[in-house]
């Protein structure tokens, strides 16, 4: 019997950060929407993150919710999918603002005309009301970011390339500067990604974390059994060749972007993670490293709404 439950499937250091009772799930029209509770209590603010269930696509013989245009699926049917998923987060007649996404740290600020169409970027903020912003997934981490008293908001998509290039940080310092945003009264979602347990990458780019991040050996784990701590020796000053390094080890990305928020100077408190891993869970979402090229893309979505 798979597990149709949205719990986190298997425990981490990501999972660990989900706070009691701070993720829901909204169901509507056959689609299934997570959302933050603590967002949820602000009236003036929609967001959501899509799941696989309940589109009008065809992958593998399964009907799922495809947000994203890939080449196996067709225009109308992504056309009818965001629909149907904005009209689930009562979104229906706001237009949707995307990126070109690049895995870079470019963040597009806007704060009365809307974005031009064909912007290349992983990040946008904004203050306006009436627009969605909107990043697509497939295992990155989609962050969405609010200023509860300034009314600003900002979607990241944030793949290793963007970590490695502190695109949340830059994102934080984008609403600083544009609007004044002070990172104590930020409040930070994470959404579904590929967890530490599933994301296996090669040692060059563990070197490559450990030379920007102090931190950085927090976020790898070897390729081992067992919930012993974490060594990483090869990664430490000892005399080459004293511990050789394995081919692979799994990153958690979640760890790496909520450690670039709190270095940002969001509370604690403020950032609430998803602890569903997207490889773990194909029931529920899609996942570029479990299915390769022939899958969909998942949407997060944030935006401030017209005249309240």
């Amino acid at each position: 019997m798979p597990n149709t439950s949205l719990r986190p499937a298997r425990s981490s250091r990501a999972a660990r950060t989900l706070g009691k009772g701070a993720w829901v799930e909204s169901r509507r029209g056959g689609l299934r929407v997570l959302q933050v509770r603590a967002l949820k209590t602000l009236p003036w603010l929609l967001h959501g993150f899509s799941t696989r269930p309940g589109g009008v696509s065809l992958l593998e013989g399964e009907r799922v919710l495809n947000l994203g245009f890939t080449d196996w699926d067709t225009r109308e049917h992504v056309q009818s999918n965001r629909e149907r998923f904005l009209a689930a987060i009562s979104a229906a007649k706001l237009p949707l603002v995307t990126l070109r996404q690049i895995h870079s740290d470019v963040v597009h600020v806007f704060d009365a005309a809307p974005l031009k169409k064909n912007h290349c970027g992983d990040a946008l903020v904004a203050r306006v009301s009436g627009l969605l912003l909107a990043v697509q997934t497939a295992d990155c981490v989609p962050i969405l970011l609010v200023d509860p008293k300034r009314r600003a908001v900002a979607a990241v998509h944030a793949g290793w390339r963007g970590t490695l290039q502190r695109i949340a940080e830059k994102t934080v310092g984008q609403l600083q500067m544009s609007f004044g945003a002070r990172p104590s009264d930020l409040v930070a979602a994470l959404g579904p990604a590929i967890g530490g347990c599933c994301y296996e990458v090669g040692t060059e780019l563990a070197h490559a974390f450990s030379a920007q991040f102090d931190r950085a050996a927090d976020w790898f784990d070897e390729l081992r059994t067992g919930d012993e701590p974490n060594p990483l020796q090869w990664l430490s000053m000892s005399p080459p060749g004293h511990h050789p390094p394995p081919k692979k080890v799994r990153l958690d990305l979640r760890a790496a972007n909520r450690r670039q928020l709190l270095d940002a100077g969001l509370a604690e408190k403020n950032i609430l993670v998803s602890g569903l891993c997207t490889a773990c869970r194909r029931e529920l979402f899609f996942s570029y490293r479990r299915e390769g090229a022939q899958t969909g893309r998942l949407l997060s979505v944030i935006g401030i709404r017209d005249g309240i």
